[in-house]
């Protein structure tokens, strides 16, 4: 049948949220469209029953009905459970959500649901979904549930303004955990949309991260997860998260001042005005926070197909946007995937001990877990990694909490990450004189790092030098700096001071862009070096020219892996190093000491045939941005 033109951008948007590939069969069901004839005589009888949606009429009104047949959206049958239908009507306008008194069918997008429903219901379960709006960050979305043969129906108040497939809707009723596969896009618009919301709370930079992971700390609690929709008080809801924050930590693995910690920061939203005083009904609110993880994050996490960590996603995501020009929170994201390519140039696996002597948000130490995890061959031994082979050290007292945060809900047990100054003495001495669980002291034999760039106290090189001296002789650390590390007079005593005492083993230079969107515009190499074994000039290091990472810049998603290349490249790199193999191009093997220049362009072969006019306007365009972003 012809669709009604006028609600069709709401009825594309409906389907492509709810996940409908075409009507008919699906996966999860039927789906039958604008009340067309269905196998099933009872669906036919109660929407004959009903016949088209008349102007007026009150919810337990069963004369008033209009003539013909009742045409909803869409009508979707289960066969997960044949007892329960649902029943989706679409209003292109926001303004023709409902009515004041649910009695104008016609006209409104809830009052036509529950009109559908109500007749429905004589013979099934329902679920009545009404959706207005054309664009996804502009919906109304409400869902009900109107038991067969009852007289009351009761309203999904955590599906409010938000869409889910059919199974999920279900899952609800039920009270069974929802599920969903995983999306980038939705990770990222699901970032700004709260992000955006909270600034509009006049939420603090550096509060909004904390903020969230105690939410996502809080939905790990059952308990909490079914009482907090049902709070109506500001003050509730938050001792409500607190109490849930320490349910969840109190396990006996993580100290009570840790977890004291974790909640007296979560608890400074009470100073947050626009928060505090916003109703819980409304969206900004505090509840309507915990209901978007909740129902959009959350499903993701509990999706039993994906490998991906879509929490670690979301939240590395939404800290990218909390870090606006780098400065607010004081750190810089190191882009997962070159986290990723650090972990692995340098193999880690399930024996390796890592540490990051200033991890910021926990991002690389996050990545050494899942790649441990990965490599190991049963619980016990992924119970062991998470209590025994993480170390970190963070200066910063809020971005320390983010990330104790971050390790804790990755399931990490001891979450050995230290407050402190990684150049005094007594906090390396706190890290280095650590026990695993079984009592012997433990031996870090891998680093990851990306230290603050351009301090004033101490210069990238000297995080280095001081993470490479309590790493054991012959273990690796990986280093992302800016390049002017590697080059030039400024850093050469430093350079100096590294090879005396350990060996330089590769050099990548790394995409221009690779920090895109953090107002980072450093360019950056990665290093690997073993330590404490000094540097032999005879010794060829590696050098790789790996500009090319295949990702590409879009609109709304920053950069991003779009044509699905970077696997591919990652391999090829990776691969590259281990065979020590010259490619023109891409790598070169050459005997450096610490007078000398440590960068692949420096000893590259031009191939001037592939050089040409444009690429010359564009170095020209570079060039001349750089002096303008500079003030030259």
């Amino acid at each position: 049948m012809p669709r009604n033109q006028i609600e069709k951008h709401t009825e594309k948007l409906t389907e492509k949220e709810m996940k409908i590939d075409e009507y008919g069969e699906n996966s999860f069901g039927y789906v039958y469209v604008q009340g067309e004839n269905t196998p099933n005589s009872l669906i036919n009888e109660a929407l004959s029953e009903a016949g088209g949606k008349p102007k007026y009429c009150t919810i337990d009104d069963y004369s008033t009905k209009g003539s013909g047949r009742a045409k909803p959206e869409f009508l979707i049958t289960l066969a997960a459970d044949l007892n329960t239908i649902i029943v989706v009507e679409c209003k292109n306008a926001l303004s023709k959500h409902c009515s004041e008194n649910l009695d104008h069918p016609k006209d409104y997008a809830i009052d036509g649901v529950l009109y559908y429903a109500k007749y429905l219901k004589k013979y099934f379960n329902v679920i009545a979904v009404a959706v207005s709006g054309s664009s996804k960050g502009q919906i109304y979305s409400n869902s009900y549930y109107w038991a067969c043969n009852q007289t009351e129906y009761y309203e999904l108040k955590k599906a409010k303004d938000i869409i889910l497939e059919p199974l999920n809707y279900l899952k609800l009723v039920r009270g069974e955990r929802v599920q969903k596969e995983y999306s980038l896009s939705e990770v990222k618009i699901t970032s700004v949309i709260i992000h955006n919301a909270l600034r509009s709370n006049k939420m603090t930079e550096k509060l909004k991260p904390l903020f969230i992971a105690g939410i996502l700390l809080a939905l790990q609690d059952n308990d909490f997860c079914n009482d907090y929709v049902g709070t109506t008080n500001f003050n509730t809801l938050l001792e409500q998260c607190c109490s849930a924050i320490e349910r969840v930590l109190s396990d006996g693995e993580i100290s009570q001042q840790k977890i004291n910690e974790i909640k007296n920061k979560f608890r400074e939203i009470d100073s947050i005005i626009g928060l505090k005083n916003e109703p819980l009904s409304n969206d900004k609110s505090l509840r309507w926070y915990i209901n978007q993880l909740e129902m959009k994050i959350k499903p993701m996490m509990d999706y039993v197909g994906n490998t991906i960590d879509a929490l670690g996603i979301f939240y590395h995501e939404f800290i990218s946007y909390s870090s606006g020009d780098g400065n607010s929170l004081g750190i810089v994201l190191t882009p997962q995937h070159l986290t990723e390519f650090m972990a692995e140039i340098i193999q880690i696996n399930k024996h390796s001990r890592v540490a990051d002597i200033c991890c910021g948000s926990g991002a690389f130490l996050v990545t050494a877990m899942g790649m441990m995890v990965k490599d190991a061959t049963n619980e016990e031994e992924i119970e062991y990694i998470r209590k025994n082979n993480l170390y970190g050290i963070e200066l910063d007292s809020d971005i320390h909490t983010l990330a104790l945060a971050n390790m804790i809900m990755r399931k990490d047990g001891k979450s050995h990450i230290i407050h402190g100054d990684c150049f005094d003495d007594n906090t390396i001495s706190q890290l280095t004189n650590m026990r695993d669980s079984q009592g012997n002291n433990i031996a870090i034999n891998k680093g990851l790092i990306n230290p603050p760039y351009s301090q004033d106290d101490y210069a990238e090189l000297e995080f280095l030098i001081r993470l490479l001296d309590i790493v054991e002789q012959n273990g690796e650390v990986a280093i992302v700096c800016p390049m002017s590390c590697a080059i030039g007079n400024k850093y050469k005593d430093l350079r100096k001071k590294l090879m005396e005492n350990h060996t330089l083993s590769a050099v990548f230079s790394m995409p221009d862009d690779i920090f895109y969107g953090q107002g980072a515009g450093t360019n950056v190499c990665v290093m690997i070096w073993k330590a404490k074994i000094p540097h032999n000039s005879s010794y060829s290091t590696f050098f790789g020219f790996y500009k090319d990472d295949g990702f590409v810049k879009k609109k709304k998603l920053g950069r991003i892996d779009a044509y699905n290349k970077w696997e591919d490249i990652k391999h090829k790199w990776i691969e590259c190093y281990n065979n020590r193999a010259v490619i023109d191009g891409l790598s070169v093997l050459k005997n450096v000491t610490y007078e000398d220049e440590w960068l692949c362009e420096a000893y590259m072969e031009t191939d001037y045939s592939k050089i040409n006019e444009q690429m010359f306007v564009d170095t020209i365009k570079d060039y001349y941005s750089y002096l303008v972003k500079k003030g030259g």
